[in-house]
């Protein structure tokens, strides 16, 4: 087994060393954000809605195509002042494939998330789903443009305008994409957005709620300051969800690198789809073309039965290698103990297999075309041998070097291939 023996799971050299992380940061123009630092540092304004805030929130505005920008310390933050200004409680319907923060926000606010499943295809809330969860609690629906791929807004809305119900979506990988030629921040009543070092543009720590609601945004935009309205008046219950001016600058500054920093993600996610393209078992999640994406995410749905390997499995090769693949999103929130605990037991079967499929590759300024060929061959080294891997992965944990493989697919491999279509629709 000389292939696979030079992988590190199995005693040989890590290919990356540093690790290559899937959400290392865009930092931009160095001269710029030390510019600015200066500058603020200077006029000695730091926070309290100073001039950098004040010209990122008009330029994101500009650039979505909406009313209003509200920044925020975070997007977590955020979530929970636009359910707050948006009047929120009892119930609010919610994917479970999903970041935590996504339901945490709901929680953290005495309301109760109601899971939904999602739609296979798209990796997004399946309306058909949300409007079965409905009750006499329900308030609202929270979607999640997952990958920076729109929900059904237009099905979405249907159902909250005939249910009375408000409509938030949760816009954190979505920063720069647009829905039938419209940018993602002006659907529903209000949209967040995450700005965190992790995503493609981001300002360090931060986020931003967008609306063309101007009586939402008033409500926002004094609860992230603890409610305060005009000069010293507290008109709403709020908490310090301020953006500072550092921040900010940052901001500004990835602002002024955005298209550079989506056109090295065109590259690697294309880089991928070639070089991954006709691996059984292996899709690359696809994005549409004909709209604007920021491809911020490169996503592999792994399956077991085709590919001859486990998703789990294959994220602990890749990581031995220093490629830090991450299993996004597992093992869906209704299984975390803080839910599972409090919240009926409901059976998400789609949602439940994609936690178990889905793997997210490095991508971003730190990949160059040379790092998305290694990644790939990493890929391609496990599946294209997994029949000798699985095995000797699991008798590599029974001798207590490694945790245990639950994987059985080498035993199914054969039966998986011959019954599977042709070689090539595994990158679809």
């Amino acid at each position: 087994m000389p292939e696979i023996n030079r992988l590190a799971y199995f005693g040989g050299a890590p290919r990356f060393d540093p690790p290559l992380h899937v959400g290392r940061p865009n930092i931009g123009d160095r001269d710029n954000l030390v510019a600015r630092i200066d500058d603020m540092l200077e006029r000695r304004w730091l926070t309290n809605d100073g001039p950098y805030v004040q010209e990122l929130e008009a330029r994101v505005a500009e650039h979505l195509g909406v009313k209003h920008c509200i920044a925020v310390c975070n997007a977590t933050v955020g979530l929970e002042i636009a359910a707050r200004a948006a009047g929120l409680a009892g119930e609010v319907i919610v994917p479970s494939l999903t970041f935590v923060a996504t339901a945490h926000s709901l929680r953290w606010l005495g309301i109760r998330p109601v899971f939904c499943d999602v739609d296979p295809a798209t990796h997004n809330i399946d309306p058909r789903e949300v409007e079965r969860l409905i009750t006499p609690a329900t308030t609202g629906i929270l979607g999640v443009h997952l990958w920076g791929r729109p929900c059904d807004t237009e099905a979405l809305q249907d159902i909250a305008r005939r249910h009375g119900l408000m409509l938030l979506f949760d816009a954190a990988h979505a920063f720069s994409c647009s829905h039938h030629g419209t940018m993602i921040g002006g659907f529903g009543d209000a949209e967040v957005f995450s700005f965190h070092a992790t995503k493609f543009f981001n300002s360090g720590e931060g986020g931003a709620i967008t609306t063309n609601d101007d009586a939402l945004a008033e409500r926002a935009r004094a609860m992230r300051n603890f409610g305060f309205g005009a000069a010293d008046t507290v008109e709403y219950v709020g908490t310090n969800g301020k953006m500072n001016e550092l921040a900010a600058a940052m901001g500004l500054t990835s602002m002024d690198r955005l298209d550079g920093f989506v056109e090295v993600n065109r590259r690697n996610y294309h880089a991928y789809q070639k070089c991954l393209d006709g691996l059984p078992g292996v899709k690359v999640a696809r994005y549409d073309e004909t709209e604007r994406c920021n491809f911020q995410y490169v996503v592999l749905e792994v399956d077991e039965l085709r590919a001859g390997i486990g998703r789990d499995l294959l994220v602990d090769i890749l990581r031995a290698d220093g490629v830090l693949a991450r299993r996004y999103f597992h093992p869906g929130c209704h299984r975390m103990k803080p839910y599972r605990a409090h919240i009926p037991r409901v059976r998400l079967r789609h949602t439940e297999e994609l936690s178990g499929q889905l793997l997210a590759l490095p991508t971003g300024t730190a990949a160059d075309p040379e790092t998305v060929a290694a990644v790939c061959g990493l890929v391609r080294t496990a599946v294209q041998n997994a029949d000798a891997i699985v095995p000797a992965a699991r008798h590599r944990a029974a001798s207590g070097a490694g945790a245990p493989i639950r994987s059985t697919a080498a035993s199914r491999r054969s039966r998986a291939r011959s019954a599977a279509p042709a070689a090539g629709t595994s990158s679809g």
